[in-house]
């Protein structure tokens, strides 16, 4: 099993930066990859970043790209979420999800407690 602990978020102006951090323990060495999710009120969960753990390769969603920074520090195994150029359509809970799945398939089975992001204009 992997327990997954978010810090950060809060409230920010439009234009303004926050950083998320998503902490694991447990089975850590099961962990493919780190993804970051965002659910806003009436609107669908939405992938906005990936790190991969072996490489540690990066996806971002269109609506972040060049805004959002994902990295990871293995010796921490800690994944953080650099957000800058906060938009207010960034406001959403924040969640980070960790990839266990096997036989080269993607579950995301663990998640972080999640954080509020609000940005306001």
């Amino acid at each position: 099993q992997v327990q997954l602990v978010q810090s950060g978020g809060g409230l920010v102006q439009t234009g303004g930066s926050l950083r998320l951090s998503c902490a694991a323990s447990g089975s850590t060495f099961s962990i493919n990859g780190i993804g970051w999710f965002r659910q806003a009120p009436e609107k669908q969960r939405e992938l906005v970043a990936t790190v991969n753990t072996g490489g540690g390769a990066t996806y971002y969603a269109d609506s972040v790209k060049g805004r959002f920074t994902v990295s990871g520090d293995h010796a921490k195994n800690t994944v953080y979420l650099q957000m800058d150029n906060l938009k207010p359509e960034d406001t959403a809970v924040y969640y980070c999800s960790a990839d266990t799945g096997r036989g080269g398939f993607i579950a995301y089975d663990y998640w972080g407690q999640g954080t509020q992001v609000t940005v306001s204009s």
